[in-house]
Formats: C-alpha cells, sequence, structure tokens
C-alpha cells in the first residue's frame, strides 16, 4: 500500500483537501474554491489538479499514493455513484471515481459529505475505539452519519443516515426543506431551534433574556448558561424533539455512542444535558445504555472520514 493518501470534502464554496501519511496522521492541508460554472464540470478535474502539484511539491509518486477519498454533498451509493445528483454545485448523477480517475491514476472511493465526517469522528474523533456510531450534525439542517461494526450504511439509494427527516411531529403546518412536514430537521437545527423560541416567546409575556434580541441557537443556549426560565423550556423541547429521534434510531441501529456535531454543538457539554434525559426516556431499555459525546474534528471531520474511506478499507 502507497505511503500517501489525499482526503477530499467538496463543500459548496470550498474544496478541503487534506494529504495524510500512514497512520493516518494529518500532513497538510489547504482550500481551494468550488467552481460551479458549467455545472460543475471543473471541480473534479482542479482536484486532480491540486492534488498532483502537491504531490510534485513534495516529489510524491503515484505507486505512493494508495487512495483518494473523496466526500460529496448529495446520496453516494457503494459504488462512488452520485445517485441523485448534487443541487448545491449543479452536479447530474454521475460516478465519481470513474470521472475523477480519468484525469489521475490512483485508486479512488467516494462517499456523501455527512457519512464521510461521521467516519472521519469514528476513526480519529468523538467516536474513537467504537465500532457503531451515529454521528449527528445540528447546523442549517440536521445531518447524520451512521457506522455499523465499522462500515459506513450507505443504504439502496445512498440515502441512508438522513436521520433529519424522521417524521417527527403530525399537524406541522409549515414545511422542511425536503417537502415534507414535521420532520426532526425543523425542530432540532439551527433555524429549527430559532422557530422553536420564536413560538415560545408568543405564548405569552413571560420575562426572557431573549425578547428583542436576534434568536439563534447560540442566542438561546447562552440563556440557557445563564439561567433564563424561557431558554430553558425552548432547550428542554429541543432535548425532547431530539432525544426521540435518536430514540427511533438506536432502535434500529443500536449504537455505542452518538456523536453531536456542527454549529449548535458550540453550546458545548450542556447541549448533551437536555438531549440524554430525553434519549433515555424513549429509548428500547437495551439501546438505553449508548453514550453521548460532543464532536471533536470539526471542520476537519470531511476530509479525515474521506482519508479513512482508503485506509480502513
Amino acid at each position: 500500500m502507497g505511503r500517501y493518501v489525499f482526503g477530499v470534502d467538496i463543500g459548496g464554496t470550498t474544496v478541503k483537501l487534506g494529504l495524510f501519511g500512514e497512520e493516518g496522521v494529518l500532513l497538510e492541508q489547504w482550500e481551494i474554491p468550488t467552481v460551479k460554472e458549467n455545472g460543475g464540470a471543473s471541480i473534479l478535474p482542479n482536484v486532480a489538479e491540486s492534488v498532483k502539484g502537491k504531490m510534485e511539491e513534495r516529489h510524491i509518486r503515484e505507486e505512493d499514493v494508495a487512495g483518494i477519498g473523496v466526500g460529496a454533498p448529495g446520496a453516494v451509493d457503494e459504488e462512488g455513484t452520485l445517485v441523485g445528483g448534487a443541487v448545491n454545485i449543479g452536479w447530474k448523477p454521475f460516478n465519481i471515481p470513474e470521472a475523477l480517475g480519468a484525469y489521475i491514476n490512483v485508486p479512488i472511493k467516494a462517499a456523501n459529505d455527512a457519512n464521510a465526517a461521521a467516519y472521519g469522528e469514528l476513526w480519529q474523533g468523538g467516536g474513537k475505539g467504537s465500532a457503531n456510531m451515529v454521528a449527528v450534525t445540528l447546523g442549517t439542517g440536521v445531518g447524520g452519519g451512521i457506522v455499523v461494526n465499522g462500515s459506513l450504511l450507505n443504504g439502496a439509494t445512498g440515502a441512508g443516515g438522513e436521520i433529519g427527516h424522521i417524521h417527527l411531529v403530525d399537524g406541522e403546518t409549515e414545511s422542511c426543506g425536503c417537502g415534507n412536514r414535521g420532520c426532526l430537521e425543523q425542530y432540532a437545527s439551527a433555524t429549527g431551534i430559532a422557530r422553536l423560541a420564536e413560538r415560545r416567546l408568543e405564548k405569552d409575556e413571560k420575562p426572557s433574556l431573549l425578547r428583542g434580541r436576534n434568536l439563534s441557537a447560540k442566542s438561546v443556549f447562552d440563556a440557557v448558561k445563564a439561567g433564563d426560565e424561557v431558554a430553558i423550556e425552548i432547550a428542554e423541547q429541543f432535548g425532547e424533539y431530539l432525544g426521540k429521534g435518536l430514540a427511533v434510531v438506536a432502535a434500529v441501529v443500536n449504537p455505542e455512542v452518538f456523536v453531536i456535531g456542527g454549529g449548535v454543538s458550540k453550546a458545548g457539554e450542556i447541549l448533551l444535558s437536555f438531549v440524554e434525559p430525553a434519549y433515555k426516556k424513549y429509548a428500547f431499555h437495551q439501546c438505553r445504555g449508548a453514550r453521548f459525546a460532543l464532536a471533536e474534528l470539526g471542520n476537519d471531520a470531511g476530509i479525515y472520514g474521506a482519508a479513512g474511506l482508503i485506509i480502513l478499507n
């Protein structure tokens, strides 16, 4: 096996790249812009060019490269095919390893970006030492990645781990980004928490630090830390929704650990104190022992997980 691996995380604005040595040590990381013109036609050629440039700079030969792992937005199946395309970068369905392989002759594997980030956390982050893990990304939406017995769960059409779209609430009037109503994402994402806050503040006139402020997940958890009663009610409601959703997931995949990441997780350990009790309340008794941990790799989880696709398989 070659001594080097490249991890590539394709995002809407930038492509993050990492060069890893043996044992998965990150040697260097850098970024290039995601060029979305012409249906994102130049994204993979640009990735290949950037990787080749780094190989030249460091005098690395093709035979010294074990492979390139790629995390891409959108559903990606076992073969590395982007099943439904990726709207945010203009990609139609195609096979990523084949397309990138036309520009550089090394082994290539691909996965969904949230799944790759989950794999990164399993390998070198909050889930290290586990073989069964659910990673939850609480950002603008709610993303997930599931690892069962050390392998990523992709599903038939690459939609495995889309935990943000578990149906939780009947009678919701607003639509989720996916088109359905009452999805977990509508209550546990950053925007969902702000919506919960808005709805709670409209309910009565109870004094709160949140009144007259720009409502966000951060402002809610800052107010919780200050002991604000209304903010604590909102956080309890958020914890109830997320705990219930994760109890549903646990009954199917029985993880050792839930690793919580994304922007909302910056609230820290206090976040887990609202989710864990709700989870235990709803979880099947044999799943109640699952640990909760915060993600540790931040924005680097994607490149770690992409590299892990090559190193661990």
